[in-house]
């Protein structure tokens, strides 16, 4: 008998989550001073930020095959 897969969709837009991830490394690299953790930080808030940009290039009308 085969296994079901798990198929619970995400409850936040991958733009929502994208985001969030941002919104949070920020915060929390405003508090620390700078050194390699803080540097990390913006760099995941940085990336989700283009992530997010990339996805909603993926997802513009533009880019639709014509039918």
């Amino acid at each position: 008998m085969k296994k079901k897969r798990n198929r619970s969709r995400p409850v936040l837009s991958l733009q929502e989550r994208l985001k969030q991830v941002a919104s949070l490394a920020r915060a929390k690299a405003d508090g620390l001073p700078p050194g390699q953790e803080r540097d990390r930080l913006i760099q995941t808030a940085v990336s989700s930020d283009a992530a997010a940009a990339i996805d909603r290039w993926l997802a513009s009308p533009e880019l639709r095959s014509p039918r």
